[in-house]
């Protein structure tokens, strides 16, 4: 498991989102590591009751994650842990493999609930994979173990987010990047556009988001 940084300065959020079934809304589990100059400082995770409505536990999604309805009935709703997942991200960029479908669930989730979709920006650690490493496959264990990380609890949501930033940090010291926005150049993958409501909008903002905005 890398200790140190190499010399990368990058600074960024993984995430990684478990879901209760194919509704991108559906989220039932985050894992969250936050990066500092190309260290691992924190690290963070926990299970989320979904919406109703989007709350049924599909037999295909259990089977991949291993979580039951039952794990969840005491758990946060999706707007009672939003602001906790977005004091841990603060302005940082999110990194996530395939992040698309991980900002979808902040997406979708946050139209579901009427919550303020938080406008973070992301960058794909799959995309980054392709581009950084010759792989017969682009799967995060196979990135991951690519990167230097291996044996981890796939579909664990913490776990993979933690592969995820080590797919990033060792795309960083590749490249020679000290900012994830150079990093960005160096590989040739594209951050991805703010997500987020309108600030006219009429959807409820939780205090965060509020603040996010006035800022």
């Amino acid at each position: 498991m890398p200790t140190d940084s190499g010399g990368v300065a990058l600074d960024f959020t993984a995430i990684d989102f478990e879901t209760a079934n194919s509704s991108p809304a559906s989220a039932c589990s985050v894992g969250l590591v936050r990066v500092r100059d190309g260290i691992v400082v924190a690290q963070t995770g926990w299970l989320i009751r979904p919406p109703a409505g989007h709350d049924e536990f599909q037999e295909w999604n259990v089977r991949i994650h291993g979580i039951q309805a039952h794990e969840v009935t005491d758990a946060p709703s999706w707007t009672d842990q939003l602001d906790r997942l977005c004091a841990f991200a603060g302005a940082d960029v999110l990194v996530a493999h395939n992040a698309g479908f991980d900002l979808n669930v902040i997406r979708r989730a946050c139209e579901v609930t009427g919550d303020a979709c938080p406008p973070y920006r992301s960058l794909c650690s799959l995309a980054v994979a392709r581009k950084v490493y010759d792989l017969d496959s682009y799967k995060l264990p196979s990135a991951a173990a690519a990167a230097g990380f291996g044996g981890f609890a796939h579909h664990d949501a913490l776990a993979d987010a933690r592969a995820c930033a080590e797919i990033v940090i060792d795309a960083g010291r590749r490249s020679g990047a000290q900012s994830i926005d150079q990093l960005s150049d160096a590989v040739g993958v594209a951050i991805g556009s703010p997500l987020g409501a309108d600030p006219s909008s009429k959807t409820r903002r939780t205090p965060a988001a509020r603040a996010r905005i006035a800022a």
